[in-house]
């Protein structure tokens, strides 16, 4: 039987042995070789986060490119260095995207910013090295491809709850088990860190992965970090996690088809998001 959230949740040991096991099973592939294109894609991820960092240099249409720098060489007022540090790398994945630029979705471009932002940005924090960080990938990955079992993931499928809800979900799960929770920790982390992403609509401005979506992903790094505080605390998702995947699918078919990355919803509709698409497709290459 393929693992579920809850399947996985009652597991003994390290939850992402379990995903790994699986995945072996159903690719043929050696662990080496699936343990090699983990460190390929955390390298990919650590390289997006510094060039975002370096540089303001404008996104494809405009809108965004230099918040994350911004950010990141602001001064500090709350003195919160981890809060600051998670915004700022997802941020920076994000804009890199909205360069072009190359980056790991994680599961999509759209939320590629939230998994390395979380795990990235505690890894720092404290001090974990990159090897650290192989099997919270395998986990993020497993619980992504559990969540896509049930529903698409995708804007345009179910929302914005369905692409920042799966990736919040995924960076829950990995700093859990970066931080040696228990496969049930980091099942109901990825469950908390979903169910309060229920209803999120997807309405980018003008079409471009832009706005909302790069600030979007920095507020959703903290999320997923939060939900990873709680279950590692010993909180716990009141709805079975299976149950709350089944709820976002529920919620997506609810969504009038205007929420659903057509841009023709939401901030996408707004006055100014209708001006500032306007100008963006017609600017000149």
């Amino acid at each position: 039987m393929p693992l579920t959230l809850n399947s996985l949740a009652g597991l003994p040991g390290k939850a992402s042995e379990h995903v790994l096991r699986e995945d072996l099973e159903e690719t043929g592939l050696g662990q080496e070789e699936v343990l090699a294109k983990m460190r390929e894609r955390l390298l990919i991820m650590r390289e997006a986060i510094d060039r975002g960092l370096r540089t303001d240099a404008p996104s494809v249409a405009g809108m965004v490119g230099w918040n994350a720098k911004t950010l990141w060489e602001a001064d500090d007022p709350l003195q919160a260095p981890l809060l600051k540090r998670v915004q700022a790398y997802a941020m920076a994945v994000n804009e890199e995207n909205a360069r072009m630029g190359r980056i790991v979705a994680a599961p999509t471009a759209g939320s590629a910013g939230t998994v390395p932002g979380a795990l990235f940005g505690v890894a720092d924090h404290l001090g974990f090295s990159l090897e650290d960080l192989v099997m919270p990938l395998v986990l993020a990955a497993g619980i992504g491809k559990i969540i896509s079992r049930q529903m698409y993931i995708a804007g345009a499928s179910g929302g914005c709850q369905a692409e920042i809800g799966p990736s919040a979900a995924m960076a829950a799960a990995a700093v859990v088990e970066l931080l040696s929770g228990s496969a049930e920790a980091a099942v109901h982390a990825a469950a908390l860190a979903l169910q309060n992403t229920l209803g999120l609509v997807c309405d980018p401005v003008g079409g471009f992965v832009e706005v909302p979506c790069v600030m979007r992903n920095g507020f959703y790094a903290v999320h997923a970090v939060s939900a990873a505080q709680q279950a590692l605390a010993g909180i716990r998702s009141v709805i079975p996690p299976d149950e709350v995947v089944l709820a976002m699918v529920g919620i997506g078919r609810l969504l009038p088809l205007e929420l659903k990355e057509t841009g023709e919803g939401g901030l996408a509709d707004t006055p100014t998001g209708r001006r500032l698409a306007q100008r963006a497709l017609t600017k000149k290459p």
